[in-house]
């Protein structure tokens, strides 16, 4: 099925030039990701802020670094049973009904906001306030991490945005295209083919981490610079790398800080985009609905 497995593919990130050390035996310096210009990583803020990430009672089971899970009677995604795409409306816009818990201050609720707004700059997709009688939309709320849930689950659905951490607006934007459909850009299918996996440097325990996905990548390039690609030491041990780029282990990744171009176009692909330029109409007064 197309949607279920291309919702298991996405991610971006910013360009950057650096230098890194070609071998791993840990006597030469790294030229391009080392552990310290990684420390703002996508994945290095969502292992910090996840670190001491515990199911609570009220909280979903949270795997494979920040996706929630659904537990309970489900055995499967709910994908697999009713597709997992935000419906389109005949202006060919995808409106995603959303709330803002009350919890954040005036500048993270900017900060929110702007990653909402973003996704309108060049994709079809329209995060809008909720109004009443509107069933599925997403919750923002500040919770013990970073996580979502892959693709729509219909009725309230929550995407936990901790004041601890993951209130940035690349985290924003990661997060959401989690509730878009997409999952981490090292997991696809070819993966193999442009990064080595180092697991006897992973942290004994997050192996899953790493788990590659039979996805369709909407026949889009594998892209080093997806805001959905972790750092070159995500979830490493001993401060050496856990992804390593090839054939050219000097290509930095993992540096995002915002959508890249190709983490556009599979969105635009994915939910069939008419255009990619329609921008998002500012409104001044614009204030989102909140709860607690």
């Amino acid at each position: 099925m197309i949607v279920q497995t291309a919702v298991l593919s996405v991610l971006l990130c910013s360009v950057h030039t650096f230098t890194i050390q070609a071998s791993f035996d840990g006597t030469e310096e790294y030229s391009g990701n080392t552990i310290e210009e990684d420390e703002f990583s996508v994945s290095t803020l969502l292992e910090k802020a996840n670190a001491n990430l515990s199911r609570k009672i009220d909280e979903p089971l949270v795997l494979f670094g920040d996706i929630a899970v659904p537990t309970g009677l489900q055995n499967a995604d709910p994908c697999t049973a009713r597709g997992c795409l935000w419906p389109k409306s005949s202006d060919g816009n995808v409106y995603i009904p959303y709330i803002i818990a009350n919890q954040y201050s005036s500048s993270e609720r900017e900060t929110i906001v702007r990653g909402l707004r973003s996704f309108a700059a060049s994709t079809c997709i329209r995060f809008t306030p909720m109004q009443t009688r509107q069933r599925d939309f997403v919750h923002i709320r500040s919770l013990s991490g970073c996580f979502s849930f892959v693709g729509r689950r219909g009725n309230e659905q929550t995407v936990s945005l901790s004041r601890r951490g993951c209130v940035f607006e690349s985290i924003v934007q990661h997060e959401l295209l989690h509730a878009l459909g997409f999952n981490h850009e090292q997991t696809r299918s070819d993966r193999d083919n442009h990064v080595r996996i180092l697991l006897q440097n992973v942290i004994p325990g997050m192996e899953h981490n790493f788990r590659k996905i039979n996805t369709n990548n909407l026949n889009t390039p594998y892209d080093y610079n997806s805001v959905m690609h972790y750092g070159r030491y995500a979830f490493s041990r001993n401060r050496e790398p856990t992804i390593v780029p090839i054939p050219n282990s000097n290509v930095a990744i993992g540096r995002a800080n915002r959508m890249s171009a190709t983490d556009i176009l599979r969105i635009n692909r994915l939910y069939q985009c008419r255009t990619s330029m329609d921008h998002f109409k500012r409104d001044p007064e614009f204030e989102p609905m909140q709860r607690k």
